[in-house]
């Protein structure tokens, strides 16, 4: 959903204004990029800019000003105690930071810095606040789920006045070498450095000190227990003490408190992560340069309307989690802080001795983060796989939630469905040109004068009608829930939502009051464990009345997007639960509405315990517990088609994948080619969803004139046939955090030419290598071959001339989609075209098997009830498929007994579902003269046809078996010797 609209009834003055520009949008309009501060507009960001570069200017002569005093430092079970003191002046005064750098039995370190006089809440706070005198320090209750646990095995290996060595990890590989004076971390691998904290002596720590009023007493004769020294006048104080931008000013009652740190990456030229940006997967620099960002990369989550292309601006979410890859080695650190956080990039040619400059050099990547306030607190990993890494953070923030299968079947949207006779239609249309799908959408017009919670009674006089139709076809509803309320007499949820006290306060205390769609509103604080029990009676279907179990929920607009508010977003001052400010936990805000509306589908009535469906907006680590996200508010452009699979591919690495970007563009009327080719890609999208803006035509596939119409519905029903391959890579990111589509340098961490590659992917583990079109009256594509291992045309089986390390031109006419297959695995799919997920329940299944060089493959499938926990009690088959030599066998994962199992429901109907086929691709000569092959299942023995077709032209051997009829769920083989 835009993030301005033009359609409410209660606009003020100031969004009349809006919602005419609205009417003249065209495609050339973009974001107000001045709405959005830049990083000198931001005083913190522009402090500790200013500190980088006189560091900098001072070069060898600088030395940071943090310590740790020796004598303090203590280490015990797995943790390391000490205090870091800042000297702020001349005459030596100094200020205490407690530190602790704790050793996980995962191998990740982590290293947590607080100021001691704020910890103790010995400090002033102007305005008369109420708020906290902490730093924030809550953000691990919300993002952290596990994966604490310290490692008491981690030794000392040497301590000294200069320093202390600590050595932990798998097989004690790795050491954290800490540097009393000034203090820095470096952490290493077998021996190397890979990571290394305060290495250029940027870390800052804005302490606290009182204002001085012209009528105060001089600094130094305040009561407090802590002395802080006067500031040097030559510091810029304009920001320190409020701001404002655009029009509002931010009280700032805890003064200057924010935290910074640079952090190295020795030997690393390719970083990754930190989403939400629309930009390249591996991160450019950010301090000027050809090709490079003036900027840093920002992260502040906000309502960013018509967001541009290849820039560090802040989107909608905020994952403070980097990656950083070289041949053969990747780490990583986690940024646990949820302020508004800004992420310097520049790299270094580090020579390997002073007589060698430039021979044998490698590149280190240097990092600098910002956040305005809350604890310095970072989680190191050092690998060293991308897999290993991707593990370890999930470990601590959780993996994508295990969605039901229809949601990561095709969803139709647009804003808005008018009626519920509307969506009847467009459900019919659907059926009537046999074009699959699971889930169709409401926007914010279905609602009462945007009133959640309630029905249009015009348009949408009988939704349980609606809701019956959908149901009957396998179908679901997904309505939008937005954490605006209208703050209106006679509303019921309002009246309740300010009654109880559940809503967030402005900085006097009252009940903040913004505009949002529904125009004057208020805001569930979702940080209070008592708004989320009573929001999640709302959702009961006694409550909300028209809704049924086949009803799921959207959550937009939830950065929070206000619409007076300073950069479209609440004010700062703003307090919530715990005496909070907003600025503490502003990137937490929107995953705490998620996680309350998650809670509130969990039961909606007693006894139901099903998988929830919420799509989120706005997000941070540890969203992808709660569902899925979008890429927000794009255009219907070649461009905006091309940015999405970078995009998504950067939620997969930092451990939210269940991630896709509106087809066909949110903004604008798409060409017909451009339609055409974003079905295409969009099939390859972890969450796959139409949507399009009230003012765009309506573009459901059913309506195009052909051949796009044809075009589009193959997309879908290839989408849907390979569901099965779908549901068993999510199943994996869930267990391990996988990512769900896989960038070159996540699955060929060797081939250092692919490390910049962010257009292709392979989805899961199946092989599959899509390099989706994304320019238009392009009809061919260039493929980038990682490995010499045989790939296939998924479509004719065409065995291509591939070049490790070399780019392959393939035909790509408007009705294809470049698709590979990788020799050396196995894939699962369901063949019969149905009209949604629900319908493929029970049919039987093909297995592709694509042989590698050596003449082998494997596989896996995973597949439970797809809509309830049972799987969690064993409720699921899980397969491994294997051809090695002449025999190919299936066997359940990891040697579970299923015969044990006790059945459920859903397994006892399972237990028939069979193997229809197998297809193997590239099939040996050796297979010509066969006819049938010998068939070992459940201890009988049957024959199976074998139709053996031989290389011709291109295309390669390929052999099917045809009705196997083995249980998909029974161990069995085939012998094809």
């Amino acid at each position: 959903m835009a993030g301005l609209r033009c359609s409410s009834r209660t606009w003020t003055t100031y969004l009349c204004l809006v919602a005419l520009l609205c009417l003249f949008w065209s495609p050339a309009v973009a974001v107000k990029e001045h709405d959005f501060k830049k990083c000198d507009q931001s005083g913190f960001c522009k402090r500790n800019r200013a500190y980088a570069d006189n560091a900098a200017t001072q070069g060898t002569t600088w030395t940071s000003p943090y310590k740790v005093l020796s004598e303090q430092v203590s280490f015990k079970d797995g943790s390391l105690n000490a205090i870091v003191l800042k000297t702020i002046n001349a005459e030596g005064a100094t200020v205490e930071l407690p530190l602790t750098v704790s050793f996980l039995k995962s191998g990740t370190a982590r290293v947590t810095v607080d100021e001691k006089i704020r910890q103790q809440k010995n400090i002033e706070l102007r305005h008369g606040s109420q708020v906290r005198k902490e730093r924030y320090n809550e953000a691990e209750g919300w993002a952290i789920v596990g994966g604490l646990d310290v490692d008491t095995e981690a030794t000392v290996a040497s301590q000294g006045d200069a320093g202390i060595k600590i050595t932990y990890g798998p097989e004690a590989a790795y050491e954290a070498d800490i540097t009393y004076s000034p203090f820095s971390v470096a952490f290493k691998r077998d021996g190397v450095t890979q990571i290394k904290l305060n290495d250029r002596g940027l870390m800052n720590m804005e302490h606290w000190r009182p204002k001085l009023e012209k009528d105060a007493k001089p600094e130094g004769e305040e009561s407090t227990e802590e002395t802080v020294a006067e500031t040097p006048a030559a510091e810029d104080e304009s920001t320190w003490w409020d701001e404002t931008f655009g029009g509002n000013t931010d009280s700032k009652p805890r003064g200057p408190e924010s935290v910074a740190l640079d952090i190295t990456f020795h030997g690393y030229e390719h970083v990754y992560g930190i989403p939400e940006h629309a930009g390249p997967l591996s991160l450019r620099e950010t301090r000027g340069g050809e090709g490079n960002y003036e900027d840093p990369y920002r992260l502040y989550n906000a309502d960013v309307f018509e967001y541009i292309l290849d820039s560090p601006m802040t989107l909608y979410g905020a994952i403070p989690f980097m990656q950083a890859q070289r041949k053969d080695s990747t780490v990583g650190v986690f940024w646990l802080n949820a302020a508004e956080t800004w992420v310097d990039i520049t790299k270094a040619k580090e020579a390997k001795n002073p007589l060698a400059l430039g021979i044998g050099s490698k590149t280190n990547t240097q990092t600098h983060w910002i956040s305005e306030n809350g604890l310095m607190d970072i989680f190191v990993f050092l690998g060293p796989t991308p897999r290993d890494v991707i593990k370890s953070y999930t470990e601590l923030t959780g993996t994508t939630a295990l969605p039901q299968e229809f949601a990561i079947g095709y969803h139709q949207c647009r804003w808005n469905y008018v009626s519920d006779d509307d969506v009847k239609e467009v459900d019919r249309k659907f059926d009537k040109f046999n074009i699959p799908y699971d889930v169709i959408w409401l926007d914010i017009e279905y609602t009462d004068d945007k009133k959640y919670f309630t029905w249009q009674s015009d348009m949408f006089k009988d939704p349980i009608s609606m809701g019956q139709q959908l149901d009957a076809h396998g179908r679901k509803l997904v309505t939008i829930i937005d954490p605006h309320i209208k703050n209106v007499g006679g509303y019921r949820v309002d009246e309740e939502l300010t009654s109880k006290g559940l809503a967030v306060k402005n900085k006097e205390g009252g009940n903040f009051d913004g505009w949002c769609w529904p125009g004057s509103s208020h805001w569930i604080d979702a940080f209070n464990p008592a708004a989320i029990k009573w929001w999640t009676s709302l959702f009961k279907y006694d409550s909300f009345k028209g809704t049924m179990k086949n009803t799921f929920i959207w959550n937009d607009m939830n950065e929070p997007s206000v619409f007076n508010g300073p950069e479209v977003t609440m004010p700062k001052d703003n307090i919530h639960h715990g005496g909070w400010e907003h600025r503490d936990v502003h990137n937490l805000n929107g995953m705490t509405f998620h996680n309350a509306t998650y809670e509130a589908l969990l039961s909606r009535e007693k006894g139901e315990l099903r998988r929830p469906f919420v799509l989120t907006r706005s997000f941070y680590s540890g969203s992808q517990r709660l569902g899925a996200m979008w890429t927000g508010d794009n255009q219907a452009s070649w461009e905006h088609l091309g940015a999405a699979v970078p995009m998504i591919l950067a939620q997969g690495i930092s451990g939210f994948p269940f991630a896709g970007a509106d087809v066909g563009g949110f903004f604008g009327n798409p060409e017909l080619d451009l339609q055409s080719r974003w079905f295409q890609a969009g099939a390859f999208y972890p969450f796959f969803r139409g949507h399009a803006h009230i003012d765009a035509r309506r573009r459901e596939p059913y309506l195009l004139a052909e051949p796009h119409r044809s075009i589009i519905t193959s997309a879908l029903r290839l989408r849907y046939a390979l569901l099965p391959a779908w549901y068993t890579a999510f199943f994996h990111a869930n267990q391990d955090g996988s990512p769900i589509i896989r960038p070159m340098y996540w699955t060929h961490p060797s081939d250092e030419a692919g490390f910049d590659v962010d257009d292709q992917f392979f989805v899961g583990s199946t092989g599959l290598l899509v390099k989706p079109v994304v320019e238009k009256d392009k009809t061919t594509t260039d493929i980038y071959i990682p490995d010499d291992e045989h790939y296939f045309d998924y479509f004719t089986y065409e065995k291509l001339a591939t070049h490790k390390g070399k780019h392959l031109t393939v035909n790509a006419p408007l009705e294809t989609i470049p698709v590979l297959m990788r020799g050396g695995h196995i894939f699962p799919r369901r063949d019969i075209p149905r009209r949604s997920s629900q319908l493929m329940r029970f049919d039987d299944y093909t297995l592709v098997v694509v042989l590698g060089k050596d003449g082998k493959a494997q596989g896996e499938l995973y597949v439970d009830d797809g809509d309830s926990f049972d799987y969690r009690s064993g409720q699921y088959v899980h397969k491994a498929f294997k051809l090695e030599g002449s025999t190919f066998t299936s066997s359940n994962v990891g040697g579970r007994d299923f015969a044990s199992v006790k059945k459920g429901t859903w397994l006892k109907q399972f237990a028939n579902v069979a193997v229809d086929k197998i297809i193997f691709v590239g099939a040996p000569s050796s297979w010509s003269s066969k006819k049938e092959v010998e068939l070992e299942s459940e201890g009988k023995k049957t024959s199976v046809s074998l139709d053996f077709h031989k290389a011709e032209g291109g295309r390669a051997a390929f052999a099917v078996l045809g009705r196997v009829g083995a249980k998909i769920s029974a161990d069995w083989s085939v012998n094809l010797s």
